[in-house]
């Protein structure tokens, strides 16, 4: 059994300096965790979102940042408190070296989907709500997490995409929309009053109360797009609020169908002329 006076002279030699280097990690915890707090939220820069959604964002970022930095402090406390201790640390950082050359072949799919998570919340690339296509899937953004995104697409079916898989992002709802329609027409129809039509029905519909609150730009005519073997095909756009595109595309089908046939022009469908030979 050990003496007091050994566990005395032991303290005061030792166990004050392990005591020190413990207190003081509690406090550099503490202290570091409000400086990442501090210096997240003041330079990340800020997107085009709510409040809310910007400080979520924050927040995420705060405690992935948070923890690793807590992971790295603890481990050098650990490290100085082996070596009060009497412990060689030189083997146990070679050893150290060793396994994390072998975890980092091992992991390194792993660790470049942490990267590549840590730097989409980073640049605000998309948030939980977005909706946006990763290549050939696309969907809304129901989670995100360091390593992977989760989509949700329209026909319900879940997707789950690791970051460091995705060469290209695209979101459909940051900022703005847009409705972009292309739509044929008869090649005997009076363009002039297509134009007149389409803008018209074009601002009643950004005037009327169930949407105009989801229209930023009223959809109007842009330009005559293509010929086709049976109509002219002219191009509709309009700007709305994020990921609203496609319910207000949607309205102004149905309005410019019914608009359409009250101006009597007609909507062609593809036709063949034959000739019989007498």
């Amino acid at each position: 059994m050990v003496s007091t006076e050994v566990f005395i002279d032991w303290f005061w030699a030792s166990g004050i300096t392990i005591l020190g280097i413990i207190i003081g990690a509690f406090v550099a915890e503490f202290l570091l965790n409000k400086f990442i707090e501090r210096i997240i939220r003041r330079l990340v820069p800020q997107g085009s979102g709510s409040k809310e959604a910007e400080e979520k964002r924050e927040n995420t970022l705060i405690q992935v940042v948070g923890g690793t930095a807590r992971v790295l402090l603890w481990i050098v406390v650990l490290l100085m408190v082996l070596s009060e201790l009497g412990v060689a640390i030189g083997p146990l950082l070679a050893a150290a070296g060793v396994a994390g050359i072998a975890i980092g072949f091992g992991g390194q799919y792993l660790i470049r989907d942490l990267f590549s998570g840590f730097f989409i919340l980073i640049e605000n690339q998309y948030r939980i709500g977005d909706v946006v296509c990763f290549d050939q899937t696309c969907g809304t953004v129901e989670e995100i997490s360091l390593r992977m995104t989760r989509l949700r697409d329209l026909d319900g079916v879940v997707h789950h995409i690791p970051h460091g898989e995705v060469k290209t992002v695209s979101n459909l709802s940051k900022q703005f929309s847009r409705v972009n329609l292309n739509i044929g027409v008869a090649y005997d129809a009076n363009l002039e009053k297509v134009i007149e039509v389409v803008n018209t029905v074009g601002k009643e519909l950004s005037e009327d109360e169930a949407w105009k609150q989801d229209i930023i730009q009223p959809p109007a005519f842009l330009r005559v797009d293509e010929f086709t073997d049976s109509s002219v095909v002219i191009k509709i756009v309009g700007d709305t609020q994020p990921g609203k595109q496609w319910g207000v595309a949607g309205e102004l089908r149905k309005r410019l169908k019914i608009a359409f046939d009250k101006a009597k022009i007609e909507i062609p469908f593809p036709q063949r002329v034959i000739y019989q030979k007498k």
